[in-house]
């Protein structure tokens, strides 16, 4: 049964949750995130779930870590500083492969910083940010009906790497109210459940722990890892091409920016300006392969962030140093506007062409 509803997009994730069968929800209140746990608090336990808020963001976790151990699909959900408070918990979950689903509504920083919507949380996102080896899934949806969409995704990522997927957004995606299309997930894939805790009558107990007793044991486990996120690597990297294929310059954007640099491509083609679009919806594993078939006939490339230069550093790995990459910006909460990156694009071109001139 599909339902078509105006909600916010953090209300929106709470229902995706809901219909992917999530039973365990452990939170703590912070702006501008507060509604995921608000919504799921009226609305989980009427479908046969629990939702506690933690004394902080670091029992949140560690709650998420236990009960993830039952097999039972968990969640959380916070804003930036609360999500550094969770590293040392999702590096371990990490370590022992507990699937659970964490929502980061990115608000900007350093320090508690400000409310707006921001991508500085780039880099303790993608590149593990806790100690050790390790990655998380990450998924950029950047509209109401991706916000559904990958949520219940990320349930099953989840689940079928047995790693922790988040689902990162921000300040704007996550206040902002649109119509989103509600849909029943089909049942889920059957994944397997023989590591799960659930009491160990008439077998052997299992045991769930991420401590090398010795560094041979390490480095046989960390071996185990690498090999598990290349492989997911080479699987699920995941993108959005926008008037790409014949572009002479291309925008690199996700999620809020992701939507404005659509605008600014369609802009720039009425001038005929060859711009097209690569926005990248898995941050990890970062799509490397979108770039491929572009890097002979592309000039430049212009990642649009809401940071200081992030991704670009992923960006510039990807093309190999064959392209100029340069990068377009605002930060503290502010959002470019597509007629700021026109600008930028436009000077940028021009500064080119003078300097071929000479």
């Amino acid at each position: 049964m599909e339902e078509k509803v105006l909600l916010k997009g953090n209300e929106i994730i709470g229902e995706a949750a809901i219909r992917s069968g999530c039973k365990l929800f452990f939170g703590y209140p912070i702006t501008p995130s507060t509604e995921v746990i608000e919504y799921l608090s009226a609305n989980l336990p009427s479908q046969g779930g629990t939702v506690l808020q933690a004394e902080d963001e670091i029992g949140a976790i560690n709650m998420c870590y236990g009960a993830a151990c039952t097999g039972n699909r968990v969640m959380t959900a916070s804003s930036s500083p609360g999500i550094s408070l969770k590293q040392e918990g999702l590096s371990f979950s990490a370590a022992v492969e507990l699937p659970m689903v964490v929502v980061n509504v990115n608000r900007c920083g350093p320090g508690l910083g400000g409310l707006g919507p921001a991508q500085s949380d780039y880099f303790q996102s993608v590149k593990g940010g806790g100690h050790g080896d390790y990655r998380l899934i990450v998924l950029a949806p950047s509209k109401a009906q991706e916000l559904y969409d990958y949520t219940m995704e990320a349930f099953d990522l989840a689940d079928q790497y047995r790693n922790p997927v988040m689902v990162l957004t921000d300040g704007y995606l996550g206040q902002t109210m649109e119509p989103v299309v509600l849909k029943d997930r089909p049942e889920s894939p059957k994944f397997d459940r023989t590591w799960v805790v659930d009491g160990c009558e008439g077998r052997e107990k299992r045991i769930l722990a991420s401590y090398s007793l010795t560094n041979e044991i390490g480095e046989a486990n960390n071996r185990y890892w690498e090999a598990k996120y290349k492989a997911i690597q080479e699987v699920e990297q995941r993108w959005e091409s926008f008037h790409a294929e014949d572009a002479d310059y291309l925008l690199v954007s996700y999620g809020t920016t992701g939507r404005i640099c659509k605008s600014t491509v369609l802009n720039a083609r009425k001038k005929g300006i060859k711009l097209g679009l690569i926005r990248p919806i898995t941050l990890w594993p970062f799509p490397e392969k979108a770039f491929e078939p572009h890097l002979e006939r592309v000039k430049s490339i212009v990642t649009v962030e809401l940071n200081t230069g992030q991704m670009i550093e992923d960006v510039k790995l990807a093309v190999e140093c064959q392209v100029p990459v340069h990068l377009y910006h605002r930060q503290g909460g502010m959002l470019p506007t597509e007629t700021e990156i026109l600008d930028y694009i436009e000077e940028m071109i021009a500064t080119d062409t003078r300097e071929v001139q000479a």
